[in-house]
């Protein structure tokens, strides 16, 4: 079973030293977990069509984002990012580097839920999460879900994966030399992950949507909602 407990880094100042250094160790953890052409390949079997808006919800400093941008930028000109986070963690050098490659990011510092809820949203050609829906469970999940799902016609998640080669790889990422804050929340993470049909079961459910779900790698889970016109 799914046990979701509070992570450390979630409740640390931005600008607390361990906080910092451990958003640094999340970069190469992504890395590790080969997150970045999964939702890259996940989008890209996704979308018929090129996006103008892209929203990421949890998004931290932006930077995982910007290495898709960097990828996709000749095939999608011109898009618009909406960087989801309580904190406001996106550099000024992160954001001119999309301005460089013609992409607009904008942040949006605010709860999810809060965000979700607002009635101005533009029609979202994809929403993105990496490492961010584990930390939800029960009535919650469902309301995360049922909020993306009202804004957009393409979901792509990758989160942890629940399995005993994932949380044996959680345990020996001191290899890396990454902090004691990241050492801890990589096994709570693996213990709040998904597998099996988790994340299908809890998306609302209507018959216009095509779910994928599926491990990804040896430490990763990953999850496409993509709905499909109706013919």
């Amino acid at each position: 079973m799914r046990r979701v407990e509070a992570e450390t880094l979630d409740h640390l100042p931005e600008d607390d030293p361990h906080a910092i250094r451990s958003r640094r160790d999340l970069r190469r953890v992504n890395r590790v977990m080969g997150n970045l052409p999964i939702l890259d390949s996940l989008l890209g079997a996704s979308l018929l069509r090129a996006p103008s808006h892209i929203a990421e919800l949890g998004a931290g400093d932006g930077t995982l984002l910007l290495r898709l941008a960097r990828r996709r930028a000749r095939e999608w000109p011109g898009v618009t990012l909406t960087l989801v986070d309580r904190q406001d963690l996106m550099s000024a050098q992160t954001r001119a580097a999309f301005a460089d490659i013609g992409w607009i990011a904008r942040a949006a510092v605010v709860d999810v839920f809060d965000w979700l809820e607002r009635e101005d949203h533009p029609r979202y050609g994809a929403v993105v999460a990496n490492l961010f829906v584990h930390h939800f469970e029960g009535d919650a999940l469902s309301r995360l879900l049922r909020g993306i799902a009202r804004i957009t016609d393409c979901f792509i998640a990758c989160e942890p994966r629940r399995a005993r080669i994932a949380l044996l790889g959680s345990h020996l990422l001191g290899a890396i030399g990454v902090n004691q804050v990241t050492r801890r929340d990589a096994v709570l993470s693996v213990r709040a992950g998904f597998r099996d049909r988790e994340f299908s079961a809890c998306w609302p459910p209507d018959d216009g949507w095509q779910l994928t779900e599926m491990d990804a790698r040896l430490f990763s889970h990953a999850f496409a909602a993509v709905r499909r016109a109706r013919t």
